[in-house]
């Protein structure tokens, strides 16, 4: 049983949520508003402010897409009222990070700036050059960035140097020991 496709899901009163006959979402919002399609086998149900998910039956991929569209319009209503965001930090000698409008530029230790458009409904922020700040209302696409830009340069697990997350802890592995030989 799907304990997170049975708990109810809080609607705030600035907060519209429309079903169509297609099983398409629109959440509109403070923020913004966002749209998906769920699956055709899970219903909502309006009641007293919250919405209710319910399956037809308990066959195996139905429960897994139960709690799945559950938690779906739940990240939606979260995104329209409050937002998401991730920080990323950058670690390394001469490693920094500027914003020039809404394109980020890197200098990750490649002989040329690494820039990055910031995608529809997506902000960036700079407040130090060490720290980059990745703002949206869609939870996917806010990770999708700070995956992306994480990926140009990941720490490196012998010095540490790269991009990571914020709070990311970063194993380090030892160097090279001298060889020691054996009379």
């Amino acid at each position: 049983m799907s304990r997170i496709g049975l708990t109810p899901i809080d609607v705030p009163d600035d907060v519209s949520v429309s079903f169509d006959a297609e099983n398409v979402v629109s959440v509109r919002g403070p923020k913004g508003e966002l749209t998906q399609a769920l699956p055709h086998l899970i219903t909502f149900a309006r009641d007293n402010g919250r919405l209710q998910a319910s399956r037809p039956n308990d066959d195996h991929r139905t429960r897994a897409l139960h709690g799945l569209a559950r938690q779906l319009v739940a990240n939606m209503i979260v995104g329209v009222t409050q937002g998401y965001e991730k920080r990323l930090e950058i670690q390394g000698t001469g490693y920094r990070a500027q914003l020039q409008g809404n394109t980020l530029d890197l200098q990750l230790g490649f002989t040329h700036p690494q820039r990055r458009r910031a995608p529809d409904g997506i902000e960036f922020e700079v407040p130090d050059p060490t720290h980059i700040v990745i703002r949206g209302i869609d939870k996917q696409a806010v990770g999708q960035a700070a995956a992306e830009i994480r990926a140009i340069r990941p720490a490196d697990p012998y010095k540490g140097h790269g991009l990571r997350y914020q709070g990311e802890v970063v194993r380090r592995k030892p160097g090279k020991t001298a060889a020691t030989t054996v009379a």
